[in-house]
């Protein structure tokens, strides 16, 4: 029954950048597409950081036969980047470790990056922020419109037989936080070790209705349906052991904020137990839900830490809590309102 319980270096981008934490995500109903980043073309001069410097001094004490202004010329003209993204101002400031590129040509434009942002790349990995609606991989009705697809094409213009690994996945209709792996090495260290890799990994999600018991765990066998629906199974041992945590974050009458962290990681994990809850996920229908006021499923992958595989430094990546769930709270109660079945 149902138990519920209190490598190899890559031609790109040199050296790993400063993680960043992110406050705020900026999820939307639709993917759309985000500011074109800047490649290097393979031509171009390449410096290493190796103390804390500005742009223009570095560059003045590193380039021979190169003055003043033809340093601020080749920044307005976008010949000057820094760990492959163009840089156009002359103070900007320099970290140990981060590769400078001096091209003779303009810096070639990438395609703009639909749905999706770059939180951190460096040779082994790039973690992105993933907005709801766009694909993890492909499917069998799109190919190209994927954060795999569109990550590949951004590693291969520093150089065509660069690739990119899926390390894990979020669901279409999830946003969030992802990392995929820039080479065969770094994916499989990172698979194979990921409980003792990973130190954090919670999501944010809004469910339908006031959550009685403030924080709590679901366990459950979890089985596939012919139709591809997950679901828990009444017997044990009968499918995939499922272990979710939730903690209530801000409810009101019609809605709950839960921050929820996965013990396992299966597919539709949390949305089969914010159903068996009794709380189906705001905008998800196919487990429960009645309600539409996001226009989307309200479940995003808020926080992602971990140690950098190769390095070692301890990363931590947090989206924050996307904008349309807390405007979603702060109305007056409207909405449906379920019957807790805790």
């Amino acid at each position: 029954m149902r138990k519920r319980e209190n490598h190899k270096p890559r031609k790109g981008p040199q050296k790993n950048q400063p993680a960043k934490a992110y406050q705020s995500a900026k999820p939307a109903k639709h993917v759309k597409p985000t500011k074109p980043t800047h490649r290097t073309p393979p031509k171009a001069r390449e410096y290493t950081v190796q103390e804390p410097a500005e742009l223009l001094s570095f560059l003045l004490n590193t380039v021979e036969n190169m003055g003043r202004n033809s340093i601020k010329s080749a920044l307005a003209r976008g010949q000057i980047s820094v760990n492959g993204q163009t840089v156009t101002a002359y103070n900007h400031p320099l970290q140990p470790g981060q590769a400078v590129s001096l091209s003779k040509e303009k810096i070639v434009e990438a395609p703009p990056f639909v749905g999706l942002s770059i939180l951190h790349e460096d040779e082994d990995i790039i973690v992105i922020n993933k907005e709801a609606g766009l694909l993890s991989i492909a499917s069998e009705q799109e190919k190209e419109l994927t954060a795999y697809h569109q990550l590949t094409t951004h590693v291969r213009l520093q150089h065509p037989s660069n690739r990119i690994f899926v390390v894990h996945r979020l669901d279409r209709d999830t946003s969030g936080v992802m990392m995929f792996a820039k080479n065969e090495d770094i994916k499989q260290q990172l698979q194979n070790n990921w409980k003792e890799i990973v130190q954090e990994r919670s999501y944010v999600a809004l469910v339908e209705g006031k959550v009685r018991q403030p924080e709590g765990t679901i366990s459950s066998w979890l089985k596939e349906m012919k139709t591809l629906k997950m679901y828990s199974s009444p017997y044990q041992n009968d499918g995939q052991h499922a272990v979710t945590h939730y903690k209530t974050l801000e409810a009101n009458s019609a809605y709950s904020l839960l921050e929820v962290h996965l013990e396992t990681g299966r597919k539709n994990q949390i949305r089969v137990h914010m159903e068996d809850l009794g709380h189906p996920i705001v905008g998800d229908k196919k487990y429960g839900a009645k309600s539409r006021g996001l226009g989307r499923l309200g479940l995003h992958a808020r926080i992602l830490a971990f140690t950098h595989p190769t390095t070692g430094t301890p990363m931590r990546f947090d989206t924050g809590i996307p904008k349309p769930f807390t405007r979603l709270l702060q109305q007056d109660g409207s909405g449906p309102v379920r019957k807790d079945r805790r």
